[in-house]
């Protein structure tokens, strides 16, 4: 058994979680929430801990820096690697959590038990930190217990610490289901709570020379259908506006105020720095006007990181102002997007703009003050985005790529469309690596390729940055988006029981309908989506999606909402046959 944990211990401890997490892959997988094929927290802890293990390895013949010791060198390795490897939510979590450990361990000469319990308290407010709405019930639940055991171990035995903080987060895991509904209406634990478990159980083998014996977590048939409450805050408000913020204490106290009077579930909080001046808020409000709470934001300092979410158990406040992609000008005198007159005829299209570098070569070509970087899975989105003059970055990229293709546009500005939720976190890790270059970088928290267009739409370069930035985020929190695709495996929803090879509709993520064949739960998921409101609509076309379906789901929309205006094309994703838009 190890006294202490060295440098040594930590390469085998990184190259023993990242074979623990391999073996684990598929299971993690299977233990995402909704039935769809899509499943990937454990491939995103692969892949995030693969480029941990990468830096490490690449790095390890590099001499030390500022006198560290060598144990705290290794976790600064292990957590840059991370950070830009990061996938999903799941590895952005886990890189937050290397880098704390290794801010934490940076001073400390030997780490022993008391030293790596106080290591993963830092680990988990970490953790916390870097979600904008903490969940119980997920990983950071499962942190927290690691730490709070690793605590009350109240030693410097390292096995005793190890042994304590990994068997809690184990019982921890277990109680994911009561925490959270959704993992009980689907019968599993949380999955990224499951990847951090094994790297816990991977830490005591290392140290003790054995690992625990666990179970393995599969999906079971759900028992019970748990019920939660709406976030707190009258239901009287339709959106919800998040965004951080650079400012002074000043200028914060008045945008309390004025966010306290638009709304209600207010929540601004700081850094801690805020005796130095400008420092960095959090600010989250329920509202009705987007808008005058964003400009609030503007008021007071700098908005970033924008996130607008329209309440699922709201009907649509209003319907979005673009027509179409093509020909429809944008609201309030913005000028059009770029003209085409068929997106799908465009061929040849790069996917990843010019490299800085290369900008010297072609000195002809000026340097653009703006771009965007969206995230596209299908060739037929990358050509759409890039029609659109979008630098596109294909497929479920981590930190590092986002952040080259951030740096390929050579712009000054830049804003970023995730246009997934497990991306979006990753998009935030590239954005504040870009900051530290000097590029203003801006997330706009997309969700679906649909809400995607909709931004792109109503950009206008004729408007100062952040001002276009708000309205991009307008727009794609006005657009309803929803999703087709075959289950898995058995899950309960909350729209009842789905078998494997059930068709799902699912509206803003949630399960909607479960039907048996693919063109009748499409026209019943748009009749869904109408009846709350809309004037557009936009259909995506997936990779396996029947050639007729398109023009038969016209001929449906043209006889029940004959006033509605329909645009399609060919996205060519995976996994979802059909993407719909609803402005």
């Amino acid at each position: 058994m190890l006294e202490t944990l060295d440098a040594t211990a930590l390469h085998r401890w990184c190259a023993g979680g990242l074979a623990a997490l391999k073996r684990h892959q598929d299971e993690i997988n299977q233990l995402n929430v909704y039935p769809v094929p899509d499943g990937d927290t454990g491939t995103n802890l692969v892949l995030t801990m693969t480029s941990a293990e990468q830096a490490l390895r690449l790095g390890r013949d590099d001499p030390g820096l500022d006198g560290q010791p060598a144990h705290a060198r290794v976790l600064r390795l292990l957590a840059r690697g991370a950070l830009l490897g990061a996938r999903g939510n799941s590895g952005v979590i886990l890189s937050q959590i290397l880098r704390a450990l290794a801010e934490a361990l940076g001073d400390t000469p030997v780490v022993r038990g008391r030293a790596l319990a106080a290591a993963l308290r830092r680990a988990s407010t970490a953790a916390y930190a870097a979600v904008a709405e903490p969940v119980e019930g997920t990983l950071l639940s499962i942190a927290a217990a690691a730490a709070s055991a690793a605590g009350q171990a109240d030693t410097d035995d390292l096995p005793a610490v190890t042994r304590a903080a990994a068997t809690a987060a184990d019982q921890a895991l277990a109680r994911t289901p009561e925490q959270l509904p959704a993992l009980a209406r689907a019968g599993v634990v949380d999955a990224g709570g499951r990847g951090l478990c094994v790297l816990l159980d991977a830490l005591v083998e290392v140290v003790t020379g054995s690992a625990p014996e666990r179970p393995e977590f599969v999906p079971a048939s759900p028992h019970r259908q748990l019920t939660a409450a709406r976030e707190t805050g009258s239901s009287e408000y339709a959106y919800e506006v998040q965004f951080l913020l650079d400012a002074d204490a000043p200028a914060v106290r008045r945008l309390r105020a004025e966010l306290g009077r638009l709304g209600d579930s207010l929540v601004v909080v700081g850094d801690g720095a805020e005796a130095a001046g400008t420092s960095t808020w959090q600010v989250h409000v329920h509202v009705n006007d987007v808008g005058a709470a964003i400009e609030a934001g503007v008021r007071a300092g700098r908005p970033y990181q924008i996130s607008v979410t329209r309440f699922e158990d709201e009907a649509p406040s209003g319907v979005g102002g673009r027509v179409g992609l093509a020909d429809r000008a944008r609201p309030g005198g913005g000028t059009p997007a770029a003209e085409r007159t068929d997106v799908e005829d465009r061929s040849g299209v790069e996917a990843v703009g010019p490299q800085p570098e290369r900008a010297a070569v072609e000195a002809a070509r000026p340097q653009p003050e703006r771009a965007a970087v969206v995230v596209a899975a299908g060739s037929g989105l990358a050509t759409i985005f890039a029609a659109e003059g979008a630098t596109v970055v294909h497929g479920n990229p981590s930190a590092g790529e986002l952040l080259g293709a951030i740096r390929s546009t050579g712009a000054f500005r830049v804003v970023v469309l995730p246009n997934d939720p497990d991306t979006q976190a990753v998009a935030r890790v590239a954005a504040e690596e870009a900051r530290r270059l000097g590029i203003e970088v801006s997330v706009v928290p997309t969700r679906s390729p649909v809400q995607a267009l909709a931004a792109l739409a109503v950009r206008d370069p004729a408007r100062p940055f952040a001002d276009d930035v708000i309205a991009m985020a307008e727009a794609a929190g006005a657009c309803r988006y929803a999703e087709v695709c075959s289950a898995g495996r058995e899950a309960l929803t909350v729209a009842g029981r789905c078998q494997p090879g059930d068709i799902l509709g699912l509206v803003d993520g949630e399960v909607h309908l479960i039907g048996s064949d693919l063109v009748p739960t499409c026209t019943a998921l748009l009749d869904r989506l109408l009846g709350g409101g809309g004037e557009l609509v936009t259909l995506l076309l997936g990779a396996d999606a029947p050639d007729e379906l398109a023009e038969m789901l016209r001929t449906h929309l043209a006889r029940q909402w004959p006033f509605v205006e329909v645009h399609d094309y060919s996205g060519g994703q995976p996994f979802y046959p059909l993407l719909v838009g609803v402005e």
